[in-house]
């Protein structure tokens, strides 16, 4: 199920809120927890049913050896406790990311052992779960806390909401157990809050304007422009490369929008998740703003075992190098994202080496600079083939300016702005637009408050609230165009 679609504004959102709080009034609070569950385990199964034994078998299954690894839960002594504790938590880990291996790489491991030693094994065409990337290593985290110690007994139901919480099940953010779970427990939670409302409606109109009016417009430019890259030239190349840029952009953030307002229609803080990232400096500053609950799973349980920047340079920029090489793994099964983690690695280790300069530069070339990089490194990362990505780049540098193609001016041609047509004909209708939509969506990454932002120190206001009516209703008509976001895909 779609945020942005009819039927979960309409029909899954407002009776999963108005039972939960009428559950939540009358002291129902585990009944009402249970509901939640309920119809989270619905919002993941809409798209396809059969995802739903996975992720309960994939529950049921972490909370029992969690119960297991707790050592509050170990009979005998401390010696043999500890033993049995890293057996139960190594067997975990192995389940969760095995089964992470089997549904997402099995293919790509196969297709490609096949082609090195021309080998014939069959493909098994296995469909990608939804979300289990997430909460995969959601449960990783939850195991490793329980080896640690750091877990308190928790009822099947409060674990199970912590995993299928549906504002972060699909595309994140990677919650922490410590982070949600007592939320849920606070009664204080419970009882219907304006104010927390009133910001929920906040993020999620602004979050559903940039997926629905900004994200899949630029989408529509970018995949004509990936349809035929061998014809693109210079101007045309670097305007879907931008497109490109602006259209993850603002599908991420309106993803990350939507799911704090929905978490603040239940008064839940999910964290923080996205934050202006486009405005770093550097591409270590980049990775604390993007993704940031990734990069705080990544750092915790493989930079820091490796041995963070605790043993020597050379030793920090391996293991950099390897938190990035697993990052663009565990975003796909692909080489393009294996070579996109890569550049991105790269770049980290000689934004380390040479940090004393860099940190001389001005800010803007240090901007510019970081910018470009990031642009030319989402092409590998689009792009269905390396060899498609190195044609993408070889036309940006072949330096052949011919006009835009139409099916990218078209791409722009929105019905919202169809009284412009008349007065300026049709191409420059779509200049005008194409050009426009780029000039606002940097201003937007770059000037204007992000939704974290705007609800810091939140105070209601008529101006704010038609705003946000504007934008609702805008986006609710424009719903007949919607696309999955892209991160359900990873």
């Amino acid at each position: 199920m779609l945020y942005n679609s009819y039927i979960f504004i309409f029909c899954f959102l407002p009776p999963v809120l108005i039972v939960y709080y009428t559950l939540n009034h009358f002291s129902y609070y585990k009944p009402a927890t249970i509901w939640l569950c309920f119809a989270s385990l619905i919002f993941y199964g809409f798209f396809n049913w059969s995802y739903l034994p996975i992720i309960l078998i994939s529950i049921l299954g972490n909370f029992c050896i969690g119960r297991f690894i707790c050592p509050q839960n170990m009979m005998g002594g401390g010696y043999f406790i500890h033993i049995r504790q890293r057996i139960l938590l190594i067997i975990g880990i192995i389940a969760n990311l095995g089964a992470l291996f089997y549904f997402k790489y099995y293919d790509f491991f196969i297709s490609n052992l096949n082609r090195v030693f021309g080998t014939d094994f069959r493909l098994l065409q296995l469909l990608l779960p939804l979300g289990i990337s997430f909460f995969t290593f959601q449960q990783v985290s939850y195991l490793a806390d329980c080896y640690h110690g750091k877990v308190p007994r928790y009822a099947l139901s409060e674990y199970a909401l912590f995993v299928t919480f549906f504002p972060q099940l699909i595309a994140g953010p990677i919650v922490l157990h410590s982070e949600v779970i007592p939320q849920f427990m606070d009664k204080g939670n419970r009882r219907f809050q304006s104010e927390n409302f009133a910001k929920g409606l906040t993020a999620f109109s602004f979050g559903l304007a940039k997926k629905v009016l900004l994200a899949d417009t630029f989408a529509k430019a970018v995949d004509a422009g990936y349809s035929n890259v061998g014809s693109l030239g210079t101007a045309n190349a670097l305007i879907v490369m931008l497109c490109y840029t602006f259209q993850i952009y603002f599908d991420f953030s309106g993803y990350c929008d939507m799911a704090t307002g929905i978490g603040k229609f239940f008064n839940i803080d999910i964290p923080m998740n996205f934050n202006s990232p486009y405005r770093a400096k550097t591409i270590t500053e980049f990775w604390s703003r993007w993704h940031m609950t990734l990069t705080r799973f990544f750092t915790a349980y493989i930079y820091i075992p490796l041995g963070g920047n605790r043993k020597g340079l050379c030793r920090t920029c391996c293991n950099v190098m390897v938190v990035f090489l697993v990052s663009g793994i565990w975003h796909g099964a692909n080489w393009t994202f294996i070579l996109w983690g890569i550049l991105h690695g790269a770049a980290s280790v000689i934004t380390r080496i040479f940090r004393e300069k860099i940190e001389g530069w001005h800010p803007a070339f240090s901007w510019l600079c970081t910018f470009s990089f990031v642009n030319v490194a989402w092409i590998f990362f689009r792009a269905d083939s390396i060899s498609q990505a190195i044609e993408f780049v070889r036309q940006i540098y072949n330096l052949n300016f011919t006009p835009v193609l139409s099916e990218i001016r078209d791409a722009f041609l929105l019905p919202e702005f169809g009284w412009l047509l008349d007065r300026m004909g049709k191409r420059g209708y779509s200049y005008m637009l194409w050009a426009g939509f780029l000039i606002f969506g940097l201003s937007a990454c770059l000037q204007m408050k992000n939704t974290n932002e705007r609800l810091e120190g939140f105070r209601y206001r008529a101006s704010s609230a038609v705003m946000c009516g504007i934008l609702s209703v805008w986006s609710v008509l424009s719903l007949s165009g919607v696309s999955v976001f892209l991160y359900w895909n990873f």
